[in-house]
């Protein structure tokens, strides 16, 4: 037919193309300049709705949580890609994925493979071994510019959710924290506590949001992530909170309902830390049981790298708050291992978006660092964090690492000296992790024998304006903290 002309046979095709599930192709969305751009996508989910169907995305290279459904005018049809079907061998023996190109091969290489790329660079391997003459640090002030302070925010508040690249395989920590067996299904209770999620059960239900929108008092969130809430309230328009005690509920009259029998308005557990309207509780995850559940679920929401278990017993969590009139309403928190033996002074860190970009998620660092000073001992956040957790801590690294070093003084006449050791003990920061944050802002230089950190009037103006803008600190003197030796009791 005459009728469009030479583009007509392809405009009827396009509109006959079925795109499925695995399908990858431009869509249109805004960026943070609010600009149009067209990154490569893969399909999801499609969902037929009587008008026009809608596609659940997931943008290739970007978070999570930036996935989204979409309609059908956002896409670019023209550069369409369908899914590719990969020749499967004939099993051998009956045992499904002995092929070559099985998933399940897939699985664990694809695994593999970013493990190592991961883990190479995070043992400070880059650092050549100080020699003993070469133990202490000298400090030199250098006038010029040398080198260029890295743009970090000026505050930290999102945790999560890798700080350096992960230290250990998170599939084998998982496997061997859960005690599981063979088949997967758990021997034992577990006796640690890693939260590192094992990717490689990802399916297509969880990859996908399932909650909407959550109340949560005077706040609405919407969640980035999937999180297992049961079923038959992911349909719901609005997930009910009660922000007291975590409980969720389906409408706003169960949750009025349950206010008038909540006696709680403050989290379970001890106020360890007060100052000013910030306060500190610490939960016993085994004591509040149900509490500690209803926080990993609502943490599940805004956190990707963690997974979820219902054995909360060997963990502690600690739960900011701010205090008004009407109680003390949840801000943030993060948990740790009653007992580590990797030195994790933190498993998940979460700052609820409301108060995100607002100091509190370096507030929450600051307390769990100033906690692994009472019990004296370094810690480390458990890897991997989000990306935006590896921001805060890098960003909480530098500030701590560079007020030590700024305030050294001259001793008879000669440049000042410190140790990476004694900096790890005056800030409970791992070492691996001081020799990290010195190698990313490029401060150590080896001269004449010895290795000098030199900062630049960059660095030190830099500082200066990062602390400005970091109003809120912890004060050692609100703490009230008493560590207990968990290895002694023999259920916790």
């Amino acid at each position: 037919r005459s009728v469009g002309g030479a583009d007509a046979p392809f405009s009827l095709v396009c509109q006959t193309v079925e795109i499925i599930e695995g399908c990858r192709l431009p869509v249109l969305r805004k960026n943070q300049e609010n600009e149009d751009e067209w990154p490569l996508a893969e399909v999801l989910s499609v969902r037929d709705l009587p008008r026009t169907p809608l596609y659940y995305v997931h943008y290739i290279d970007f978070n999570k949580r930036l996935d989204e459904w979409v309609t059908p005018d956002r896409l670019d049809m023209k550069k369409l890609q369908f899914p590719k079907k990969e020749a499967r061998t004939p099993p051998k023996n009956g045992l499904p994925g002995s092929g070559p190109g099985s998933p399940e091969r897939d699985v664990r290489k694809s695994l593999d493979l970013s493990v190592q790329s991961a883990s190479a660079p995070s043992r400070g391997k880059t650092l050549p071994a100080p020699k003993r003459r070469a133990e202490s640090v000298s400090l030199a002030t250098q006038a010029s510019a040398a080198t260029p302070v890295p743009s970090l925010p000026s505050s930290a508040e999102e945790s999560q959710a890798p700080v350096y690249p992960a230290l250990r395989d998170p599939v084998s920590d998982c496997s061997q924290d859960s005690q599981d067996s063979s088949d997967g299904i758990p021997s034992a209770p577990r006796m640690t506590g890693s939260l590192v999620s094992d990717r490689s059960h990802d399916d297509i239900v969880t990859r996908m949001k399932n909650i909407d929108c959550i109340e949560l008092g005077r706040h609405r969130l919407k969640p980035w992530y999937f999180s297992p809430y049961p079923q038959e309230l992911t349909g719901l328009p609005i997930l009910y909170l009660c922000e007291y005690c975590l409980k969720y509920l389906k409408s706003l009259k169960c949750l009025q309902r349950h206010l008038t029998k909540c006696n709680l308005r403050h989290p379970p557990g001890n106020e360890i830390y007060r100052k000013g309207t910030i306060s500190f509780f610490e939960i016993d995850g085994r004591k509040n049981k149900t509490y500690s559940q209803n926080l990993c679920l609502l943490a599940k929401c805004f956190l990707d790298h963690k997974t979820l278990y219902y054995d909360t017993d060997p963990f502690l969590f600690y739960v900011m708050t701010e205090y008004d009139s009407k109680g003390f309403h949840i801000v943030g928190y993060f948990s740790k291992e009653k007992e580590s033996t990797e030195d994790y002074n933190v498993a998940c860190i979460l700052t609820l978006p409301p108060y995100q970009r607002r100091g509190y998620g370096k507030l929450l660092i600051e307390f769990s660092y100033e906690l692994s000073k009472v019990e004296g001992k370094t810690g480390t956040p458990e890897k991997p964090l989000s990306d935006l957790g590896l921001l805060s801590y890098r960003s909480y690294w530098t500030q701590t690492i560079l007020e030590i070093l700024m305030n050294l003084k001259p001793e008879n006449g000669e440049r000042p000296q410190i140790t990476i050791n004694e900096i790890s003990e005056i800030t409970s920061v791992k070492k691996e992790d001081v020799i990290s944050t010195l190698q990313y802002l490029n401060l150590i230089n080896y001269y004449k024998g010895q290795y000098i950190l030199t900062l630049s009037e960059d660095i030190v103006e830099g500082h200066e304006r990062a602390m400005q803008k970091r109003h809120l600190r912890i004060d050692s003197k609100g703490l009230h903290f008493t560590p207990k030796d968990w290895s002694k009791r023999g259920k916790w």
